[in-house]
């Protein structure tokens, strides 16, 4: 049972580079599977990568309660856990960005990954020499953020995929919810950044 919430961790990799594939197959990028992509199989494929990122997006929530629940905290896991998020995340968003060009998710979308490779090289940098740099409460909310913006983005860019009713009401309203969501989890995302920064710039010096 102690196992457990390092295979849900792992499993969120797996599932990632499939939500990445099916959408980038979605997008006509995928050779061979390009050749025959029909509109129903680029919609089930979009469909499939969205499941994908919804179940992916829980075990983020439960492995690590059930790490601490089974007193199954591990260095391994601690390890795996972060990627998987980072690779979550960027893997959902260059999917989207691959399925069409979207002025207001390109923007977002850049500032994101800007900042987690960022990080993720301090933390890099900051291992090296023995300086750890813990995840802060705000980190925690900003990847909530990320996955519940990303996951209304990847249903407003899919929503004939899911036979939405097209009324341009009700198209409009969620876009601005969808759009609005990913830049508040972009500005709290460069905030966070901007807290590393300065956290591993002053043990450092």
């Amino acid at each position: 049972m102690k196992a457990l919430p390092n295979i849900l961790t792992s499993s969120r990799l797996v599932m990632a580079l499939f939500m990445f594939i099916a959408l980038a197959a979605a997008a006509g990028a995928v050779p061979y599977v390009s050749e025959q992509l029909t509109a129903e199989t680029q919609f089930r494929l979009e469909r499939w990568a969205f499941y994908a990122f919804v179940v992916a997006a829980v075990t983020d929530f439960v492995d690590g309660w059930l790490a601490r629940k089974l007193d199954a905290v591990s260095v391994w896991g601690a390890i795996l856990d972060p990627i998987g998020d980072k690779i979550l995340v960027c893997g959902a968003l260059l999917g989207l960005m691959a399925l069409g060009p979207n002025p207001m998710v390109v923007l977002p979308a850049g500032l994101i990954l800007f900042r987690e490779f960022t990080v993720s090289a301090l933390r890099e940098v900051g291992a090296g020499k023995g300086v750890k740099l813990p995840v802060t409460l705000l980190a925690k909310w900003k990847t909530t953020l990320q996955l519940v913006a990303i996951g209304a983005e990847m249903i407003l860019a899919s929503w004939s995929a899911f036979g939405l009713p097209p009324e341009p009401a009700l198209v409009g309203g969620f876009t601005l919810i969808a759009h609005g969501l990913l830049w508040l989890a972009t500005v709290v995302t460069l905030v966070t950044g901007a807290q590393y920064w300065e956290a591993a710039r002053k043990a450092l010096v």
